[in-house]
């Protein structure tokens, strides 16, 4: 059970006082990789931004005297992103001003952890405005059967309820971005990763993909220069070859013009005027 109550005018310990981590290995790779995928790209749509901070596989202390929750992931906003050079130990609520992250993650495994049940009403209790749980394992028979691959609860009145997914994402109007699902390649690794998506539904790039349109955009510039150097060769060789038609027609003329004056001068000398012929 959650318990919130504690007194706040007890000295608070710090960071450096309590556990980083529940030591708990995770899972699997994608309890890793999938939350670390959606803070990359933060890290690339809100450059320059100060005022959030997502954490993977961190310890979330809201309470000095119970133990930590540590979902896969968690997305926090109004709170500093720089905390110093050694960063955040650990998320510690009365450190933070009191800030609740906005969102948990928890990516579903092989080992169930809880995360329908448990995990849903200590996070429901806490009051953590969204839930996200995604379940690669969904659709089999057992425990996930009906589940869906996404689902993301809201905290309204107090009580998680489940958002509708609309190809494949849902919008969360507080946080400015949709979180949604596709297959993609990241880390050289094809497979369905988590994404953030922006209101129209369109799909933010991963650091990889943007290199990767950046040098198909060079290449293709790099293409079109060339056909436009190979185009204004054609032309100037084009010029060339008018001028040398021109030039010949030219000169013959001026052979033309010489011939007949020749004829005309042979003829005067015979007594013949050429004029009158």
């Amino acid at each position: 059970m959650v318990n919130l109550t504690y007194n706040k005018n007890c000295p608070l310990p710090s960071a450096e006082e309590l556990p980083s981590s529940d030591e708990t290995p995770v899972d699997n790779q994608l309890q890793n990789d999938i939350p670390n995928l959606l803070l990359s790209l933060l890290a690339l749509i809100w450059t320059g931004r100060d005022d959030w901070y997502f954490g993977v596989d961190m310890a979330v202390y809201y309470n000095p005297e119970e133990s930590a929750f540590v979902p896969d992931g968690f997305l926090a906003l109004g709170v500093n992103h720089d905390t110093g050079e050694r960063g955040r130990l650990s998320y510690i609520l009365w450190g933070e001003k009191y800030i609740l992250p906005i969102l948990f993650l928890e990516v579903v495994s092989d080992k169930y952890n809880s995360e329908y049940e448990e995990k849903f009403l200590n996070y429901q209790t806490l009051g953590i405005l969204y839930y996200v749980i995604y379940n690669p394992l969904s659709g089999r028979r057992g425990r996930f059967k009906n589940r869906q691959r996404l689902e993301v609860y809201k905290l309204i009145s107090g009580k998680y309820e489940l958002l509708e997914s609309e190809n494949n994402r849902v919008w969360l109007p507080e946080i400015g971005l949709a979180l949604g699902y596709e297959k993609g390649e990241h880390i050289a690794w094809y497979r369905e990763w988590l994404y953030w998506y922006d209101q129209s539904g369109n799909r933010y790039l991963t650091a990889e993909e943007r290199a990767m349109n950046a040098e198909a955009i060079a290449a293709q510039e790099r293409l079109a220069k060339q056909e436009a150097e190979a185009i204004a060769a054609q032309e100037r060789l084009a010029k060339q070859e008018a001028e040398a038609i021109a030039a010949q027609e030219r000169l013959a003329k001026q052979e033309a013009e010489q011939k007949a004056i020749r004829l005309a001068e042979r003829l005067r000398a015979l007594g013949i005027n050429p004029d009158e012929m």
